[in-house]
């Protein structure tokens, strides 16, 4: 049963009950977890190229500027700067929850993503894809996993389960990760 009062609505909160003694809670969303869908809602206010957003339910706000090549004054991280941070914490996030599935403990994780972009088409209006043209992920992540096949499953597992990676991957950029295991 999925108990949504007017106050857990404006707060993104849904809370699903199995049992009068337990309950479940989805920061963001309005669907239980049990139904296995997410829904996120993001929205924006801002002049120029610099925009406030804030995501349902959550008190932080985020804040983008632009380049000054894009007209920009930053005095924020740009868009492109949170793809590529967003790309890296997901994947982070995804590794935490497969290593957990595969019975692994995880210590610090180093993850530094690179992205090159051809601007002609965003800034000067070019004909051609606006897409990244290239991104390097490189995670360097402390483990307990020995086997080099199980440490080999964590990596592919964590980029199938990584819904930023998959978007990169499935939009035709040419995705290159390298991983290397430190020992925990």
């Amino acid at each position: 049963m999925v108990v949504c009062t007017q106050a857990l609505r404006r707060q993104g909160l849904a809370i699903l009950r199995s049992s009068p003694h337990t309950s479940s809670y989805r920061l963001f969303s309005q669907s239980p977890r049990s139904l296995n869908k997410f829904s996120v809602r993001v929205s924006g206010t801002g002049r120029g190229v610099a925009q406030n957003i804030k995501a349902d339910g959550h008190p932080h706000l985020i804040q983008t500027d632009a380049y000054t090549f894009f007209e920009g004054h930053e005095s924020a991280p740009t868009p492109l700067v949170y793809n590529l941070s967003s790309l890296g914490s997901c994947t982070q996030v995804a590794g935490s929850l497969v290593a957990k599935s595969l019975g692994a403990k995880l210590g610090e994780w180093n993850v530094a993503v690179k992205g090159n972009l051809d601007t002609g088409v965003l800034a000067e209006g070019k004909e051609g894809n606006g897409n990244w043209e290239g991104i390097e992920v490189d995670v360097r992540v402390q483990t307990d996993i020995e086997d080099r096949n199980v440490f080999s499953k964590f990596v592919s597992e964590t980029e199938r389960r990584c819904p930023i990676m998959q978007l990169f991957k499935q939009s035709g950029t040419n995705l290159k990760s390298t991983w290397v295991n430190e020992k925990l």
